[in-house]
């Protein structure tokens, strides 16, 4: 439904964009998450029409965005990071403004009142704009995103700015728009891309430096996996018969905790579980095995270091 390919953006010597390629396929929920300044903004723009690229496509639903941009943009919807609001309007009438201006061909009132259930703002449609909460004028921005009923939705960090109340129904409101629309949503909190997303692409310093289903996410930002354990007997034996297990590619000794009990870390394959190579190891020798944990480099601290390791560039 999108096709980004070898997408680039550079303004004079800064390159905002480098060279990105991506797929979002028809009702995918995909998740752009990158720190504030890696280019998340630049490429949203980019595919919504609003800037141009300096070289590379983006096809939506067939149509590019630049050589054909009146087909290309009747198939989104854009939410910015600000919504476009005229905060002077009654929230019907600023919608239905925003028909005409989209030049909508769908029954006017009974569209509007369509979008407007779906948000769950019917009641407050003769509400002035600028008199609603912060998250009710976001859900008025995503009303006019689906104005048209656009098969593709850009969501640029929808949940800035809103109290915990509002976070959760927003990423409510998400999830069941992503059964009917592609969805592209940027944030920089991974949590809140992993709850919400099917696939995840994480942009630092412009470039893609992960992509991968939210469920293998944590398999691809980390290289090997780790298991820490609390093990008592003799270090020599517990790191002679752990080395011996398929898929354990290194065992450390990280301290000795008294009575002959020390702590381990040991480093095995993706795809691997090793759990319960490892009792059956420590059973044979009898070295009881007091502990056993996840060692796993967390996703945020795994985030974090891949978008350290690349840098950040401005919006």
């Amino acid at each position: 439904m999108v096709e980004v390919t070898s997408l680039t953006k550079r303004y004079g010597s800064v390159t905002a964009v480098d060279d990105i390629s991506f797929k979002a396929d028809s009702g995918e929920i995909l998740g752009f998450l990158g720190p504030n300044g890696a280019g998340k903004s630049t490429t949203m723009n980019i595919i919504t029409g609003y800037i141009s690229s300096t070289s590379g496509t983006v096809k939506v639903d067939g149509y590019d965005i630049l050589s054909e941009p009146k087909q290309a943009k009747m198939k989104i919807g854009y939410l910015p990071e600000i919504p476009p609001l005229y905060i002077d309007m009654t929230v019907r009438r600023y919608l239905d403004f925003m028909f005409d201006l989209k030049r909508v061909k769908l029954p006017k009132k009974e569209h509007v009142e369509e979008v407007m259930r779906l948000v769950h703002i019917t009641d407050k449609g003769d509400r002035i704009i600028k008199n609603l909460s912060k998250g009710y004028k976001q859900r008025v921005g995503f009303a006019q995103a689906l104005l048209g009923n656009p098969p593709v939705l850009i969501l640029d960090e929808p949940t800035v700015g809103l109290d915990p109340k509002q976070i959760i129904e927003i990423r409510s409101l998400i999830r069941s728009l992503g059964k009917k629309h592609t969805v592209i949503f940027s944030s920089h909190v991974l949590s809140e891309v992993s709850e919400i997303c099917d696939r995840v692409i994480v942009i630092a310093g412009g470039k893609i430096v992960a992509d991968a289903k939210t469920d293998e996410l944590a398999a691809t930002l980390s290289g090997n996996l780790k298991l820490s354990l609390l093990i008592e007997g003799t270090p020599s034996t517990v790191i002679t018969e752990l080395k011996k297990i398929p898929d354990v590619t290194g065992v450390r000794k990280e301290r000795e905790s008294g009575d002959n009990v020390c702590k381990y870390t040991v480093d095995y394959n993706k795809g691997a579980d090793i759990r319960r190579d490892v009792f059956s190891a420590m059973a044979r020798v009898s070295c009881p095995i007091l502990e056993m944990q996840s060692g796993n480099e967390s996703l945020e601290d795994m985030f974090l270091r891949l978008t350290k390791e690349k840098g950040g560039k401005k919006k």
